[in-house]
């Protein structure tokens, strides 16, 4: 599978006022092309934008204006899935068509902060900016310089299909869906009280990562045989149920919230059990059978 990854500095707050575009086109994993250019925007530059990518007038002298360049985007971008981080590089690109009255390139786009939030837990409701998340996924680049951006947003992608499982087929359709799916739940929703007649009674349980089964399936299930189950890990967890394939690729990945928190919690003294969502499973058969 292929896709592009493309990201936009400008010169100013009009979003068409792009001054650089930087391209990576990436092939079953690997970068295989990059293609980046100053672009005259011809248009005033504000202080705010130079302060953030270090681009003025002086420096697009020569360069080419948008039309000149369109081929070129062209190429990479027509009849492929495009990735960038957020929706800004994708305005801008439209926005500097229209100012130009060029037609549309027929394109898929996919936003890998939508992506990010859908695949690391602590990225859900904040902390999913690009060089944030590239922090996190351990990618070092230098922010605000368009051919920089635009490869690291292909990181994040590839990231994010390591971690979940899911391709960039996939991934089109995930992004569609709320960060917690319906048939899944987050937060307090996600509590249970123990049966006090289950024979796990007493235990308190938390579940991360990508489950095969919904969270609150989980979570009932989880009550079925006595434990409680809560949405954070504290000094009262006594159980982190983790999903089979984030324990698969844990080998030098990024490891949930939780479940660096249980770890922290574990050096510390705090007896707390981590186990796969297969063994959860097992346990809650086993539990099952001899009531």
């Amino acid at each position: 599978m292929s896709f592009v990854a493309i990201d936009v500095e400008t010169a100013n707050a009009d979003m068409a006022s792009i001054c650089q575009i930087g391209i990576a086109k990436y092939v079953e994993g690997r970068l295989v092309e990059e293609w980046s250019s100053l672009i005259d925007p011809e248009d005033y530059f504000d202080f705010i934008n130079i302060d953030i990518h270090g681009i003025n007038e002086e420096d697009v002298v020569g360069s080419p204006t948008f039309p000149e360049i369109v081929n070129v985007l062209c190429r990479f971008l027509n009849n492929d899935i495009c990735v960038s981080h957020t929706h800004f590089d994708r305005v801008s690109i439209h926005r500097a068509l229209a100012k130009y009255e060029l037609d549309e390139f027929h394109t898929v786009w996919l936003d890998s902060a939508k992506v990010a939030r859908r695949t690391w837990e602590d990225c859900a409701w904040r902390g999913y900016g690009l060089a944030n998340v590239c922090e996190k996924i351990g990618y070092k680049f230098k922010h605000h310089n368009a051919m920089e951006d635009a490869k690291a947003c292909g990181q994040v992608l590839l990231a994010a299909i390591e971690v979940s499982g899911l391709d960039v087929e996939s991934w089109l359709k995930r992004v569609k869906q709320p960060i917690y799916p319906a048939n899944s739940s987050s937060g307090s929703a996600i509590n249970r009280e123990g049966n006090p007649e289950g024979e796990l009674y007493g235990e308190v349980m938390v579940f991360t990562g990508a489950l095969d089964i919904p969270r609150n399936e989980a979570a009932d299930l989880a009550a079925s045989i006595g434990c409680s189950v809560a949405s954070r890990v504290t000094k009262k967890t006594s159980l982190l149920v983790v999903g089979d394939q984030d324990v698969s690729k844990l080998a030098g990945k990024e490891k949930s919230s939780k479940h660096l928190k249980a770890e922290q919690l574990i050096a510390k003294g705090q007896n707390i059990r981590i186990i796969k969502e297969s063994d959860f499973k097992e346990l809650v058969r086993y539990a099952q059978s001899i009531s």
